[in-house]
């Protein structure tokens, strides 16, 4: 079993308010999650407006399969929200 995780930076610059984040945040983790069948949550930087943290968990038999769909959700956020900035992203796998 491989499990794998990825946590992902955003700035979000046009945002003016926790509300307009929250927005923001829930349509991409409701996507993300009807998609790629993955687990999401904002886990850190909740008190600030313009910057977003998610951490993005996906489990598997195979790893290569699980860091491919955690790669693909990174490229679904840029490829789809053009609005939101994407700072940096990291996958760690656990075996």
């Amino acid at each position: 079993m491989h499990v794998s995780m990825c946590q992902i930076e955003l700035r979000l610059p046009e945002n003016h308010s926790l509300k307009g984040k929250r927005q923001i945040i829930k349509s991409i983790t409701t996507r993300l999650r009807n998609r790629f069948n993955v687990s999401v949550a904002e886990v850190d930087n909740q008190g600030l407006w313009q910057i977003a943290t998610l951490g993005i968990a996906c489990v598997s038999n195979h790893r290569r399969h699980t860091d491919e769909i955690l790669s693909n959700a990174v490229k679904f956020i840029a490829q789809n929200y053009p609005d939101v900035e994407l700072l940096g992203s990291e996958i760690e796998t656990l075996t």
